[in-house]
């Protein structure tokens, strides 16, 4: 892609999308109408996928051509850390990307897959089968990669996709649909299968809620508390929620403790602002006088600000006393709280209490105190002895995902391609009429 493009593209910024401009809800009808040519077209959407990935890595210079207009814009904005780390492309994360769309390629098509079969004592054969959602709006703040991932793997699960980011990341978010529609065209499906709105108008977003006249059959938030509560009270579609990642890592009087600083630093901070960060450390009483004053000390080293409880305060004085907002509270950035729990059974009441659902861990070598956090947190995602940071679909072995949801429908945790289908039922008969 030639400078000339990137400025057209870009240029795009002001031109109205009718769909969104007045109430029309022609976007709407070419997803629906593309939807249905992306049912059952394994070979082509897999083509697409490739091509797309090919168009990425060949554009990866006016991307991050792009990408550093957004950056400065955020610069000039006076924006946290974390919220740059997440807006910011390079090369190596631009060939991530790629990659993911190669992964997802290759993952086999969820479309007509059959999920359960029997047979009834009358000789009926009923088949559960896998079945695309149909149109999904995807509502997203920050993340240009969200744009790259939603698109392929909506494609993938034979869904259409109107994709809907934020103003920060739009002239990222441009480029990167640009090379999604190249690979649909040249895999000859319909450029309409992943649409992109071209306006930061925040009516944009009410519109999409509406369900565009009936065409749009899920919506997906992945942003901040206040887009994902707007979302959840406005939309007249289904939502899967992706709420905060409040996650939480609860370090056992078994653990070991050369294994718990690691994964405790790494949990923290890898990268501070995704949400499989972990934002709060909980110490067993037990492990007071062995693990406690190590573990913070990792943290301290590492850069993180340590805002304690007051149990924590009597050992390590000198720490910021944490209040109880600190437990309530995502920072996306070098911050951890850290209390001290009466085992088990205190980490799992505190996690209760605080928990966004999101991802939690345990570090333990005691079998019980595993289950017990197993069976006892309701949370999207658990993980043992591992760092948080795992919470990703790409690591699930996905290729990617739209995010991490936390609400209680079929799509939980990491929403890969099986979890934007839905199914439907195949029943087989050779005459059967009901008495």
């Amino acid at each position: 892609m030639k400078t000339s493009s990137l400025v057209m593209l870009l240029a795009l910024a002001a031109a109205p999308f009718p769909a969104f401009a007045d109430g029309n809800p022609v976007a709407g009808a070419k997803a629906f109408k593309a939807c249905q040519a992306c049912h059952i077209a394994t070979e082509a959407k897999n083509k697409a996928l490739l091509a797309m990935a090919d168009a990425l890595v060949s554009a990866e210079a006016d991307i991050l051509a792009a990408n550093a207009i957004d950056l400065k814009n955020a610069a000039e904005a006076g924006v946290a850390a974390s919220f740059i780390d997440r807006l910011t492309l390079n090369s190596a994360r631009v060939a991530a990307i790629a990659q993911s769309m190669r992964e997802i390629a290759e993952l086999q098509d969820p479309v007509g897959s059959i999920i359960a079969e029997w047979d009834r004592p009358n000789g009926l054969h009923i088949e559960r089968v896998r079945t695309p959602l149909g149109v999904i709006g995807v509502i997203y703040e920050s993340r240009p990669n969200v744009t790259a991932d939603a698109g392929a793997l909506c494609l993938k699960a034979g869904n259409a996709v109107i994709l809907r980011g934020g103003s920060d990341s739009a002239n990222s978010s441009r480029l990167i649909h640009a090379c999604l529609v190249k690979g649909l065209v040249a895999a000859g499906l319909p450029a309409d299968a992943i649409q992109l709105v071209p306006t930061t108008d925040r009516a944009a977003v009410g519109a999409l809620l509406s369900g565009l006249d009936g065409s749009v059959d899920v919506i997906v938030p992945r942003g901040g508390k206040s887009l994902v509560a707007r979302v959840q009270q406005e939309a007249r579609v289904p939502v899967f929620a992706h709420l905060e990642g409040l996650c939480h890592v609860y370090v056992d009087g078994s653990a070991d403790l050369d294994m718990a600083k690691k994964i405790v630093v790494n949990a923290k901070m890898r990268r501070t602002g995704i949400c499989g960060s972990a934002e709060t450390l909980l110490v067993d009483s037990a492990a007071i006088a062995t693990h406690l004053q190590p573990l913070i000390e990792a943290l301290t080293e590492a850069g993180c600000e340590v805002r304690a409880s007051a149990t924590v305060l009597r050992i390590i004085p000198g720490l910021k006393a944490a209040t109880d907002e600190d437990w309530r509270t995502e920072y996306l950035d070098a911050i951890i709280s850290v209390a001290v729990v009466d085992g088990i059974g205190g980490a799992i009441d505190h996690i209760a209490r605080y928990s966004s659902n999101h991802t939690e861990a345990v570090i333990a070598e005691d079998p019980t105190v595993v289950e017990r956090f197993f069976n006892e947190i309701d949370s999207a995602i658990l993980l043992h002895n591992a760092s948080t940071q795992f919470a990703d679909g790409g690591e699930f072995g996905m290729g990617g995902e739209i995010g991490i949801a936390t609400g209680k429908m079929h799509a939980r945790g990491p929403v890969g391609v099986e979890q934007l289908t839905s199914f439907k039922y195949r029943v087989r008969g050779n005459g059967q009429v009901r008495p």
